[in-house]
């Protein structure tokens, strides 16, 4: 049914748009894999779109864990793009969430207009996909760079060489992956909103969809009916 796929396809698009703040908040956009090991201790080092991490045991915690910001000159263009489209990309999904939310409440409550509420679908659906394509950009762009090995001249306090031994895909990208994917098919229910409009007389035949007013007169008459029958009057009289 379409109101179904409609509240589906709400729950699917708030499943992603939580994905895509995870994914911003994970570290594990880039592995990066280093040969001196004296401050590295672990030999990994976690490359986020907000910070880079690794364990250490010659180095204190506030230290092994370093932010990175939009501003800041050694940030791979991919890096600072990913951070723009994230902040747009919680923005978009929520305002989708808000829309769809509404929609739905519209079809089960019936306060407005069928148009109204294609509308509202129509408008969540486009934010949706919006920002589940939009999302992809940046991950792309960060696997491009794993893949060919892209090196960061990340400054003294980070400890970090500009170019590590080798790169691998972290979690936070399939997580992304996920999340684009929920919201582009939650986006594609919404589109495909169509209010089901009943065939002309068919409710005629149904007392039980007329208003209060007409049910009352369809019972008051059908008794009246009752009582003139003559079978039931004979069946008084006995």
């Amino acid at each position: 049914p379409t109101t179904e796929k409609c509240f589906l396809g709400l729950v699917i698009g708030c499943v992603g748009w939580i994905l895509t703040m995870a994914t911003a908040g994970y570290n594990e956009w880039r592995l990066w894999y280093i040969e001196d090991v004296s401050v590295v201790t672990s030999g990994v080092a976690w490359v986020g779109v907000w910070r880079v991490c690794f364990y250490s045991h010659t180095l204190p915690d506030s230290e092994s864990c370093q932010p990175i910001g939009i501003a800041d000159p050694f940030v791979p263009v991919e890096i600072s793009v990913a951070q723009v489209v994230i902040m747009v990309a919680v923005i978009t999904g929520l305002l989708g969430n808000i829309l769809g939310a509404y929609a739905v409440r519209n079809i089960y409550f019936g306060q407005k207009t069928h148009d109204f509420i294609r509308l509202m679908f129509s408008g969540a659906g486009g934010l949706y996909v919006l920002t589940g394509v939009s999302f992809l950009v940046p991950l792309a762009w960060n696997v491009k760079s794993v893949l060919t090995n892209q090196t960061v001249a990340f400054p003294p306090e980070f400890h970090l060489p500009p170019a590590p031994l080798r790169q691998e895909v972290g979690g936070a990208i399939w997580m992304g992956v996920g999340a684009s994917i929920f919201l582009i098919f939650g986006g594609l229910l919404f589109l495909c909103y169509r209010y089901v409009i009943r065939a002309s007389g068919e409710n005629d035949k149904d007392p039980l969809h007329e208003p209060p007013i007409r049910l009352k007169s369809i019972l008051e008459n059908g008794d009246k009916e009752t009582r003139d029958n003559p079978a039931f009057q004979a069946e008084e009289d006995f």
